[in-house]
């Protein structure tokens, strides 16, 4: 199987012009077949901001009303997702900026209200095509995945980019040796928050478990960690935490099944 690398990166590196240009020469340096996922959210509330439209959230996650998914639309299938294409040509990457509508590549459903929560026009991720996807991507084609989707009903769905990372990665492995890295501004999984330098090198489901009961991983990694693990499940070769100056380097937190 030949290798492909799923990257995933937050909206905080894209977003900084000195940053985004050191992502795109990692990324454009990275060997083989790849594909990039990224996220845009404080594009999306500042000028949700602009225009006058309140943000709110409900444990990390964006709370999309009809006015919150016209921005989110515009941002990150727009204004974001074209500017990292753009810079990847730039570079000799022959990029495809692609929401999950176009070629209806990734499939979604509304999110129902849990708990009193209605996250409003959020999408769970039901199916990815990774024929079409993989068709593409053996073509020398490489596709720049904005974090949203679609219902196959005319909506458009705001989607966690994390998961569309997570299920692209799944989507593939039937096709490639596939390693999803997943890249935010730490090093890797840390075993002190105040300590850049203690990154945990390996994490199985075990110790997973240990360190979310003891406190030493809270927060937004527990989601980003389980998406880690059904992704292996899954069949995904391997899956890294690091960070985006890391990306080409092996460098992080390896998960292991």
């Amino acid at each position: 199987m030949e290798k492909l690398t799923v990257i995933k990166v937050g909206g905080k590196i894209v977003e900084e012009e000195a940053s985004l240009q050191q992502l795109l020469d990692d990324f454009a340096a990275i060997p083989g077949y790849k594909v990039l996922v990224h996220g845009g959210g404080r594009s999306a509330t500042k000028l949700a901001a602009r225009l006058g439209i309140e943000s709110r959230m409900v444990n990390g996650r964006r709370i999309t009303d009809a006015d919150t998914l016209q921005v989110v639309t515009m941002v990150y299938g727009g204004l974001v997702n074209k500017n990292i294409v753009a810079g990847l040509q730039a570079r000799g990457v022959n990029a495809l900026g692609l929401t999950g509508a176009d070629m209806d590549v990734i499939r979604s459903a509304k999110r129902p209200v849990k708990e009193g929560i209605d996250y409003g026009f959020v999408g769970d991720v039901k199916r990815v095509d990774g024929g079409l996807l993989g068709d593409l991507i053996a073509r020398g084609i490489v596709p720049v995945m904005a974090p949203l989707t679609h219902d196959g009903e005319g909506h458009i769905l705001n989607t966690n980019a994390d998961t569309i990372a997570g299920e692209t990665a799944k989507g593939l492995a039937a096709r490639f040796d596939v390693t999803l890295v997943y890249c935010f501004e730490k090093k890797g999984v840390l075993r002190d928050e105040n300590d850049d330098e203690s990154v945990i090198p390996s994490l199985t489901p075990d110790e997973f478990r240990r360190y979310v009961a003891d406190g030493t991983i809270q927060g937004g990694m527990i989601p980003k960690l389980e998406n880690a693990f059904e992704a292996l499940e899954a069949g995904v070769g391997q899956v890294v935490i690091t960070s985006a100056a890391a990306i080409g380097t092996g460098q992080g937190t390896r998960i292991c099944l």
